[in-house]
């Protein structure tokens, strides 16, 4: 064999793949509670998000106020965790998933730019999460892809 030679198992070798069930983007969550609530109990108005859920008072004298859009932010960012966790797994499925986290933020951005209700910085760090998945998604495959080609010395 040469130095560029690509072994191919013998017919019958079993592959071991890794991969699960099939899920949706998980960013997704975030972007139908922002849609949900900003259409129908915020009335379109993107400033409803600055609304205090609670506030805790600090040791240091000073209250921590946690608004609407925090809230939704933390939600958002656990589903960023798991997506990423979620692009580790390659199988068929995940080229699909891949594709609808693309779509997802596309979607996303069109929303951003026509609709009023989405211009908020709520919206648009949801918006820049959606695309830290497709990056860190396509980047997360091509590199694992990468290693389960086995390249025979």
């Amino acid at each position: 064999m040469t130095d560029n030679t690509v072994f191919i198992p013998p017919e019958g070798t079993r592959v071991v793949r890794r991969g699960g069930a099939f899920i949706p983007p998980l960013l997704i969550i975030p972007f139908l509670i922002y849609n949900a609530l900003a259409f129908t109990l915020y009335g379109g108005r993107p400033t409803g998000w600055s609304g205090q859920v609670f506030t805790i008072p600090m040791v240091s004298g000073v209250p921590w106020t946690l608004t609407a859009g925090d809230v939704l932010l933390v939600v958002g960012l656990v589903c960023l965790f798991f997506e990423v966790l979620k692009s580790t797994q390659t199988g068929r499925s995940s080229v699909i998933e891949h594709m609808l986290s693309t779509a997802l933020f596309v979607i996303f951005l069109i929303e951003f730019l026509l609709a009023g209700a989405a211009a908020s910085s709520v919206f648009f760090l949801l918006m820049v999460m959606a695309i830290v998945d497709v990056v860190a998604g396509f980047t997360i495959s091509i590199t694992g892809a990468g290693r389960d080609v086995t390249m025979a010395n």
